[in-house]
C-alpha cells in the first residue's frame, strides 16, 4: 500500500510536468519492485485520478465550452476545435502503434535517452523561441493546433513527457507559457481518457478485483497532488519557464545511464 502510495505521489506531481510521468513511473516501479495488478492495470488507473485534478480546476471553462461550441465563429467553438484537432494525431497514432510501442520502448535505456534530449530541446526552444503572438486559447490556428498534436503523439516514447512535447511546439508555435501550458493541460483530458480506455480494453481480460485497495490509493493520492501541482505551475509558469526542468531532466537522465552502465 505505501508503494502504491509512492507511485500516485509521483503521477500526480509528474503528469503535468515537463518532465515525463511514465518515464518517472518505470523508474520508481524497478527502484522499489512496485507489483500492482497485473496488465499495467495500476499505472492506467491511476492517471484518471490525475486527470480528475485537471477536470476540476478548469470545469468552470469547460462548462462554458460545453454551452457555447456549437455556436460557430464563438470563442467557445474555437477553442473546442482546436482541441479536437490537436488531440486527433495522437488517437490515430496511438491506435496503430499502440502495442509495438509499448513492447519495444518501455525500458529505462530509453526513458533515460528521451529525458535528456527533451531537456536539450527545453532548453534550446526557450532561448531560441519566437515572441509569443498568441495569448489565449481560442487565437491558436488550426495548422498550430495539429502540430501541437503531433507533438503530443511524439510523446508516446517513454520519457518524453506528453504535457513537455505539447507545451514545446507550443511555444514554437507563437504561444506564450501560460496558455500553452493551459491548453497542454486541457489537452491531456480527452487524450488521457481515450488512451486509459484504450489501455484498459487491451488488457479487459485481465481484469479482476485484485488490487482495488492498491488502485484506489494510487488514484486518489495521485488526484490530490495532481491538483496542487497543477494550480502552482499555472500560478508561476510565466516567471520561472520551463528551462529548470530542461536541466533536471539532463541530470536525472544521466544518473540513469550511469546507474545502467555501472550496474
Amino acid at each position: 500500500m505505501f508503494e502504491a502510495f509512492l507511485m500516485g505521489v509521483v503521477e500526480g506531481l509528474t503528469e503535468f510536468l515537463p518532465i515525463s510521468s511514465t518515464g518517472h513511473l518505470i523508474l520508481l516501479g524497478e527502484l522499489i519492485g512496485f507489483e500492482g495488478p497485473p496488465g499495467k492495470v495500476f499505472e492506467i488507473t491511476i492517471q484518471i485520478g490525475a486527470i480528475a485534478a485537471v477536470i476540476t480546476i478548469f470545469w468552470r471553462r469547460l462548462w462554458e465550452v460545453a454551452q457555447g461550441f456549437w455556436k460557430r465563429g464563438t470563442p467557445e467553438y474555437f477553442f473546442a476545435m482546436n482541441v479536437a484537432l490537436a488531440f486527433l494525431p495522437a488517437a490515430f497514432i496511438g491506435a496503430f502503434f499502440h502495442s509495438t510501442i509499448t513492447g519495444l520502448l518501455f525500458n529505462p535505456f530509453v526513458v533515460a535517452c528521451a529525458l535528456i534530449l527533451g531537456g536539450i530541446a527545453i532548453i534550446v526552444i526557450e532561448r531560441r523561441r519566437p515572441e509569443p503572438t498568441i495569448h489565449a486559447v481560442e487565437q491558436i490556428n488550426p495548422i498550430a493546433a495539429v502540430l501541437i498534436g503531433f507533438g503530443q503523439a511524439l510523446a508516446m516514447i517513454p520519457g518524453t513527457s506528453r504535457s513537455g512535447a505539447t507545451i514545446i511546439t507550443a511555444l514554437l508555435c507563437g504561444v506564450d507559457r501560460k496558455t500553452a501550458a493551459e491548453f497542454s493541460f486541457i489537452l491531456a483530458i480527452p487524450t488521457m481518457i481515450a488512451a486509459s480506455v484504450y489501455s484498459l480494453y487491451k488488457v479487459r481480460s485481465e481484469l479482476t478485483t485484485d488490487g482495488l485497495a492498491q488502485i484506489a490509493v494510487g488514484t486518489v493520492v495521485a488526484f490530490v497532488v495532481a491538483l496542487f501541482t497543477v494550480k502552482l505551475l499555472l500560478a508561476f509558469i510565466a516567471r520561472i519557464g520551463f528551462t529548470p526542468f530542461g536541466w533536471y531532466r539532463i541530470g536525472l537522465g544521466t544518473l540513469i545511464l550511469l546507474a545502467l552502465t555501472l550496474g
